[in-house]
């Protein structure tokens, strides 16, 4: 017999990059999913992003950028699955490599067999919307899983007036 809500049963992924916004979607979460229940707090990183001028064209990344940059996402990542486990989760970290970012949380989210992503979302607009993205906007349109998005004022919820 099949449980009655089996995206219950399985795993959140939460895409955790350390800001404010990511931070509000753990609180939402928490107030929102129930609790508890297992969570993967999935940084993600590219080592050519931590390199000041450094093109994708370049074939080979130095080793020590992609060693510090890996060490600086388990670290963010650890931080967002102590949020995660406060919040209520049952929660471990992950770090993925890679680009682009969005595509990248949703794979781990399959892998993971999650049933929801979380994730923040830094509200661009304009210019630069259309100059950076919104990983959180591609993340929803290509995730095979609901998405849950929130703000940073999300995480307070005395902060908006009713």
């Amino acid at each position: 017999m099949a449980p009655e809500h089996p995206d219950q049963d399985q795993p959140i992924l939460i895409a955790y990059d350390g800001s404010d916004q990511a931070k509000a979607a753990i609180a939402l979460a928490g107030r929102t999913l129930r609790t508890p229940r297992s969570a993967v707090v999935v940084s993600v990183f590219e080592p050519l992003g931590a390199i000041p001028f450094w093109g994708v064209p370049v074939a080979r990344v130095p080793s020590i950028f992609v060693e510090e940059a890996e060490d600086a996402a388990k670290k963010v990542s650890e931080e967002g699955a102590e949020l995660a486990r406060k919040a209520g989760f049952e929660a471990t970290s992950a770090v993925v490599q890679g680009s682009p970012i969005w595509e990248k949380i949703v794979q781990a989210a399959r892998s993971e067999g999650a049933g929801i992503i979380v994730i923040g979302s830094h509200g661009r607009s304009g210019v630069r919307y259309a100059a950076m993205g919104s990983v959180a906007t591609a993340v929803a349109h290509h995730a095979t899983v609901p998405v849950l998005i929130a703000r940073a004022e999300d995480g307070d919820p005395d902060s908006r007036a009713t």
